[in-house]
Parts: C-alpha cells; structure tokens; sequence
C-alpha cells in the first residue's frame, strides 16, 4: 500500500521497482518523466515526505508508510497551484518535459523558505536538466512569485 496525493492506493511492487515505474504503469500517474534513470535531470522528481526526491532511482518498497505527492497532486489545469499559474504566466515551459518535475523542486523550496534569494532557487534547481531552455523563465517565474507572495 502506498500513499499517493493523499490516497492509500494498493499496489503490488516488485522488490527493487522504481517508484517511477509503479507511478506510470501501476497507477497511470505520467506527470513525472523517466529522463535518465541516474538522479541526473530532475524529470521524475516527485514529493515524499515533502522532500524533492528521485523517483527514477527509489525503490516503492521503501515508502510504505510515506506521503508521496506527484505532479498530478499539486494542481490541475481549472485549478493551478500558484507556481504553476507563475510558469506559464512566465512562459516558463517551452517543451513542457521538465516543468513537472521542476515544479516539484520548487514546491519543496517554497515551503521550507518562502522567501528564497535568487541563489537558493539556483542551488534548488541544480538537479532539473532543462533542454530546451526554459530554464532562465523558471528562475525569473519564481522570482516573481516570491516578490507577489505575502
């Protein structure tokens, strides 16, 4: 049994199966991206236990009992999250492959630090690979939150 945005959802997990995998295949959540499988890009980022983590590397059997939050828990399209409303607002999604993930990355900064300097959403962002160069829009979405938020 696993948790996934706030729903207890039985599963049966292969002993050493990426959480990615069951995410995709098992429960037909395709927000988070298989893009390397080596913690390297940040697509298959989603939330457990509120930390930005690898999806592509950690083994399901190792979360029971943990929250885990994917993209497709955070917002939907008639009801953004605010970071989501700020990316495209900001044009901040050229290809759209990374912004899941990158949203995940954020979300996690965000409710450790509401008021992050520009540095700290670098050093937050150094795990998501942008291809297609969206990456300088994402920073400057985030910025822009941060000075509207109160």
């Amino acid at each position: 049994m696993l948790r996934v945005n706030g729903r207890d959802r039985a599963v049966e997990i292969e002993e050493g199966s990426p959480l990615l995998y069951v995410l995709r295949n098992e429960l037909g959540l395709k927000g988070a991206k298989y893009g390397c499988g080596l913690e390297q890009c940040g697509a298959c980022y989603v939330l457990i236990d509120g930390e930005a983590q690898f999806s592509c590397s950690t083994p399901a059997e190792s979360l029971v009992g943990k929250e885990i939050i994917t993209i497709e828990g955070i917002g939907t399209v008639s009801n953004p999250d605010p970071i989501q409303k700020a990316f495209a607002q900001q044009g901040a999604g050229q290809c759209g492959y990374c912004i899941p993930g990158t949203v995940i990355a954020v979300k996690a900064l965000l409710a450790k630090n509401k008021k992050p300097k520009r540095v700290e959403i670098l050093d937050a962002l150094s795990s998501n690979l942008c291809r297609c160069g969206a990456h300088h829009d994402v920073v400057k979405a985030v910025e822009k939150l941060v000075s509207e938020s109160h």
